[in-house]
């Protein structure tokens, strides 16, 4: 008997599974990088001639991903698994070092400088002992004394500076911004505008400071989050929702291969990246086996650019992934809230800036989705004394992680509904980016630009965007692939011929090169866009594929040659289109820390290389501009983006028709304990 709202799920799908513990020596070609190889990757860089350097420092270590051509041999069976490298991008003063580490053979197989533009991803470790330098600065007290603050309740936080024309490369700096905590945890808003600092990471002194204004400090009053520090009255009451599955969880878990209804893949975690699903088929069941859908799928970018050009502000456009990775900011997730009672979890290492692995406990959790909706239906009542009615359940599989990156928490989820589609989510929730202000009352206002919403006294919420770029490896039912954009075309009618005036028609185009497949959404010009497999076709000659159905279009309203933009040109399309590069994997290029745009995605596409019948990557943007509103204060309910790729002549028919239905003898009898 369970006290209040419960819900409870059978197995509704055929396979008969359970989970089985991660720790089972079961590897997978695509396998993040384990504790001990971490470890391994870590004294062989030490024991290498970069390793005599005692100010090393490891930026990134991840999985330097086998060739797809390898990866492919091992699944079917055709090779041994494919030794075990690792990437490594390491920081001496001055120099930045591409290592690449054969774990198979035990040895350093390069060591290369890089040349070019930008610096690598912050590590936690140089952000703390920047943000701590700052608190012992003399100016920086005197500063904070002229207030009238004490600098016990000071908290600083990191800022990178973007790039804005400079010819040459500048030192590898971050910017240093602080608030005043007294009265509240929330570090974001009670910010101390007017001060700044910047720091040198690589000889980790202050090399500029600035005191130029004193704008007055938001109260402390009402800003606290906490649930332990609220007050009555309280928010609407709702009884606890448990969902209980009395047979057991309908998915298994092998080492990081998940299998579940009619799917099986890959989950793997990438500093940078975040989630990274790989090798996700689907099982036909008129054909008897899986069939590829795509190989893999990840966060290649999230761009951030705030819309305050001022002194103060102007530099604030963040690359998230590329400056402080999405998978480096990963939060353990709070069982019940974060995830639901039958959620399976798991965790995730990093390497340290000193190259010892770091664990993220509950990284990720899996679990399965009921909301009480309908996978399909039908009722019929034209039948003469005959009323049919079919209802399927909607089942979806769901793996979680949120990254909270500084202020905004990000939850990323991707979910395999039994239909064949992938349905991917990113949430933004977490705290505004706010900024302290004179004004109490928007009537102050008047016809000054504050850039942002007054969300309380003395408090703007800041203008901004957040660009989300996915990369998106699909092999639809193979390698060998095609994207057509099918547009929807309005015909008129000739007099005369119907009492119609109008209908419309598909277009559908194939692009032959990279030209052809850049796509900016217009509403007034719909189209279906789809990958498609030109080799495989259905019974009746349609070429078998899948479908993006994006959710609504977003694009960045920069000019094009606003250096913010220049940097993160691959928002200037929602949909690029590539053949697979094994190196081309980051929308905003490897070293995104005052990049200037010169390897980025709108680059490489340049190139305009063939993408018909080949092994092509599906790039896709979506984005949020945010106005912030009252609501959002002092933390944002989620909001949410979308897309989902959903199967367009790939199955015969529908894939589930034949799903059980739910019966109540499948159920526990559960009562209600008044």
């Amino acid at each position: 008997m369970v006290k209040g709202t419960l819900l409870v799920i059978s197995l509704l799908l055929s396979f008969s599974v359970f989970i089985t513990d991660t720790a089972a020596k079961h590897h997978h070609p695509l396998d993040s990088l384990s504790k001990s190889e971490f470890r391994h990757v870590r004294r062989l860089v030490l024991k290498s001639e970069l390793g005599s350097h005692k100010n090393l420092s490891f930026q990134y270590v991840g999985l330097e991903a086998p060739r797809k051509e390898a990866v492919y041999k091992w699944k079917d069976g055709l090779a041994p698994l494919p030794s075990r490298q690792a990437f490594v991008i390491a920081r001496i003063p001055g120099e930045t070092h591409e290592v690449l580490v054969d774990l198979s053979a035990n040895s350093v197989l390069y060591d290369k400088v890089y040349h070019g533009f930008g610096y690598p991803i912050f590590t936690l470790e140089e952000q703390g002992k920047a943000s701590e330098l700052v608190l012992t600065y003399p100016p920086f007290i005197h500063s904070i004394k002229t207030r009238g603050l004490e600098i016990e309740p000071v908290v600083c936080s990191t800022y990178s500076v973007g790039w804005f024309g400079e010819k040459k490369q500048g030192k590898r700096v971050i910017n240093i911004l602080c608030s005043y905590t007294n009265g509240t945890v929330n570090i974001y808003a009670r910010p101390i505008e007017g001060i700044s600092a910047i720091v040198d990471l690589d000889t980790m002194k202050i090399i500029s400071y600035r005191d130029d204004k004193k704008i007055p400090i938001p109260k402390a009053e009402g800003t606290d989050y906490r649930f332990s520090s609220q007050k009555p009255p309280f928010g609407p009451k709702i009884n606890p929702i448990s969902i209980e599955q009395p047979e057991g969880p309908s998915f298994r878990v092998h080492g990081h291969m998940v299998e579940w209804a009619n799917w099986k893949f890959h989950i793997g975690f990438d500093l940078r990246a975040g989630p990274v699903i790989s090798t996700a088929d689907v099982f036909d069941a008129e054909k008897g086996k899986f069939r590829s859908v795509m190989y893999r799928g990840f966060v290649s970018e999230l761009f951030v650019p705030y819309m305050d050009p001022t002194h103060d502000w102007y530099y604030k456009t963040f690359m998230d992934a590329g400056e402080f990775g999405v998978g480096l900011s990963a939060s353990s997730l709070e069982p019940l809230n974060d995830c639901p009672r039958n959620a399976y979890y798991m965790d995730a290492f990093y390497a340290g800036a000193d190259g010892e692995p770091g664990n993220i406990s509950n990284a990720f959790c899996v679990f399965e989705r009921y909301a009480g909706d309908a996978s399909w239906r039908h009722t019929e009542v034209a039948i003469p004394n005959v009323v049919i009615t079919e209802v399927r359940p909607e089942v979806t599989l769901v793996v979680r992680m949120v990254s909270t990156v500084g202020n905004y928490d990000y939850i990323f989820d991707w979910e395999f509904k039994t239909n064949g589609a992938i349905h991917v989510q990113v949430g933004l929730s977490g705290i505004l980016e706010m900024k302290g202000s004179s004004y109490t009352n928007l009537g102050e206002v008047a016809n000054s630009e504050i850039y942002g919403s007054l969300i309380t006294e003395n408090t703007i919420g800041v203008f901004h965007d957040h660009f989300v770029t996915f990369h998106l490896d699909m092999d639809v039912d193979g390698t060998h692939n095609s994207f057509v954009e099918a547009k929807l075309k309005r015909m008129e009618v000739p007099h005369g011929e119907s009492l119609r005036k109008s209908y419309w028609v598909v277009d559908r185009k194939v692009a032959k090169r990279e030209d052809d497949a850049q796509i900016l959404f217009d509403l007034k010009k719909p189209a279906d866009l789809l990958v498609v497999n030109p080799h495989h076709k259905t019974k009746v000659g349609q070429d078998v594929g899948y479908r993006l159905l994006p959710s609504l279009p977003t694009f960045s309203l920069l000019s094009l040659d606003d250096y913010p933009q220049i940097r993160g040109a691959f928002t200037n399309n929602d949909i690029w289109v590539t053949p697979y590069n094994h190196s081309e994997q980051w929308a905003g290029g490897v070293y995104v820390d005052q990049s200037r745009g010169d390897d980025t995605l709108a680059t490489w596409t340049k190139r305009n290389r063939e993408i018909e019948k080949e092994d092509i990557v599906l790039w896709h943007t979506m984005g949020i501009h945010h106005i912030p509103c009252q609501e959002d204060f002092p933390v944002m309910s989620t909001i949410s983006a979308s897309f989902e790729l959903r199967p367009a002549n790939f199955f015969e028919n529908n894939p589930i028709l034949k799903l059980r239905p739910i019966s109540p003898t499948m159920l526990p009898n559960c009562t209600k304990n008044d």
